[in-house]
């Protein structure tokens, strides 16, 4: 993918949930990231997805969370909303933190399988967002510990 999103970064909950696209959930467990990967793609994502309609951009991180995962059961919070202007069109988004208590089988979902890495596995669906994504959530880890 040859995307060069131009993005910047907010304070967590400082964009209103009705102007949220998307959630991204940085997701940690036995100490290292969940990836995924779509069964239509042969590249690697954070747990992420859209937010539907009525609900909230919390709602949305934890419904993704499990559809993506499995995690029946994390702490979740969000670290930063976003914004990302992608061939001049501006979304707007949210990453969240999650730390792994318990996942369960995989449901029924577009995620064909995850795998647990310190790094994005490659080929990147979104790699300069990803590499953005991982340089904040990885920031984070090392200011908690």
């Amino acid at each position: 993918m040859n995307e060069q999103p131009y993005m910047r970064f907010f304070k967590a909950k400082s964009i209103a949930d009705n102007k949220l696209t998307y959630v991204v959930i940085g997701t940690r467990e036995n100490r290292q990231w969940i990836f995924v990967r779509h069964r239509e793609r042969d590249t690697w994502e954070l747990p992420a997805g859209h937010i539907d309609p009525g609900e909230s951009a919390d709602e949305a991180a934890a419904r993704e969370l499990f559809e993506e995962t499995g995690t029946v059961k994390a702490t979740i919070h969000p670290l930063n909303d976003y914004s990302v202007n992608l061939n001049g069109t501006l979304k707007y988004g949210r990453i969240y933190f999650a730390g792994v208590i318990e996942r369960g089988p995989m449901p029924r979902s577009e995620i064909a399988e995850i795998v647990l890495r310190d790094e994005t596995p490659l080929p990147a669906t979104y790699p300069v967002a990803h590499q953005r994504f991982l340089e904040l959530l990885n920031k984070h880890v090392r200011q908690k510990t």
